[in-house]
């Protein structure tokens, strides 16, 4: 017949079955959804604020395009007169990155950014006015520039506008305090900044003049051919790295099941299967013990000048017999023999007993003095102990 389960087990498991279904339950509510986000215009979302249909425009149409899945860090190894195209990104860059973006394009490089976090990667921008839930606006240049050619008119959903201008920053379409499109001049390159990415996702580069208006913007005029274009996913949440996809899979709430399993069982087996340790015991006979249980009696009933007497009388007594001396000798004339004949010449045997004679017949003494006494007595006492086989070792 089995034996029924131990109530301290049926406990283990009872946590254990908690914990894992409020795991399962963290899994389900916490993963991403399977859907990509319409507000996103990554070049992988195929919704109608993805980017997909313009990616592959630019390949079926021969540009250079690719998509950069690299820290900005690397943006160094690539053609100095190369665009980033960084479409909305809604991850935050470290210090590290930030300075990389700004490298790159003081260098030479090209910015097309859309959306309102421009001053997140790049602080030295203008502040933004935030539009939230904005309808599709169409705007017009503001001055002749090299983005009007078959672009007229241009719409977007605008994110936000431009605030104030420096003599670097110039306003290309819209009006003299909401402007939508930004040239920016920094170093030996420059940054295009968008109100919004309405011209390149799937949904808006057939409004209005908004495809022209977008391969425009991917032109280097000054030699007439288009740019090098890098479509950035890093700043998405599409990293090169193993870890990266693993990140944005349930793996990690699935590995993180599988280890307290592995712990409950290794846990309770443990339990089970462990060496077991009799704790010793201390013999109540310890000499320590004793010498404990006496200091502690002597120290209740504050009888320090007893402590002292005793270590007062062995003392003479063994001083006695080492000098052969009778027992009623006075401490000075004791004292004053053992610096003599027993070569002590450093002295002060005789004070130290006659302290220790006061002392013994005190009614009070401080117990920092009668420690001292002691100390000292017991101390002269050792020297006398080992007198004896130091002789025998030198006959």
């Amino acid at each position: 017949m089995l034996a029924g389960i131990a109530p301290s087990d049926r406990k283990i498991l009872l946590i254990g079955g908690t914990l894992l279904l409020l795991l399962l339950t963290a899994s389900v509510v916490l993963a991403p959804p399977g859907g990509e986000n319409n507000s996103i215009p990554s070049s992988y979302s195929a919704q109608p604020g993805g980017a997909e249909a313009a990616y592959l425009l630019l390949s079926q149409l021969h540009y250079s395009v690719r998509r950069w899945e690299n820290s900005p860090a690397e943006l160094e190894a690539i053609p100095k007169r190369a665009l980033v195209i960084l479409a909305e990104p809604f991850q935050r860059p470290s210090e590290k990155e930030k300075k990389a973006l700004a490298s790159f394009v003081e260098n030479g490089g090209h910015v097309l950014f859309t959306g309102a976090s421009i001053r997140t990667f790049f602080p030295d921008a203008s502040d933004l006015k935030v539009q939230e839930n904005a309808p599709l606006e169409t705007y017009r240049p503001m001055v002749p520039n090299r983005l009007v050619r078959g672009a007229q008119t241009v719409s977007f959903r605008p994110l936000a506008y431009w605030g104030g201008f420096r003599s670097s920053q110039l306003a290309l379409y819209g009006e003299p305090d909401f402007a939508a499109v930004v040239s920016w001049k920094l170093g030996q390159g420059e940054i295009l900044w968008w109100a919004g990415s309405t011209p390149l996702t799937n949904a808006g580069i057939t409004e209005y003049d908004n495809l022209s208006f977008f391969l425009n913007a991917l032109k280097d005029w000054s030699s007439g051919k288009a740019y090098e274009i890098y479509w950035d996913e890093y700043f998405h949440g599409q990293r090169s790295s193993l870890w990266s996809y693993v990140a944005k899979t349930s793996m990690v709430w699935g590995l993180l099941q599988i280890g307290v399993i592995v712990f409950a069982i290794l846990f309770t087996y443990s339990r089970r299967s462990g060496p077991i340790y009799v704790p010793a015991e201390v013999s109540r006979l310890s000499p320590l013990e004793y010498v404990e249980t006496l200091g502690g009696l002597y120290e209740r009933a504050g009888a320090a000048p007893s402590a002292v007497a005793i270590s007062y009388q062995r003392f003479r007594t063994l001083l006695t017999r080492q000098l052969s001396l009778p027992s009623n000798i006075t401490d000075q004339e004791l004292g004053q023999a053992a610096e003599q004949r027993l070569g002590w010449k450093e002295g002060g045997i005789v004070d130290l007993l006659q302290k220790a004679a006061t002392a013994s017949h005190a009614s009070k003494l401080p117990r920092l003095e009668a420690l001292d006494l002691v100390q000292k007595l017991e101390h002269n006492a050792a020297r006398l102990a080992v007198r004896p086989s130091t002789r025998k070792e030198k006959a």
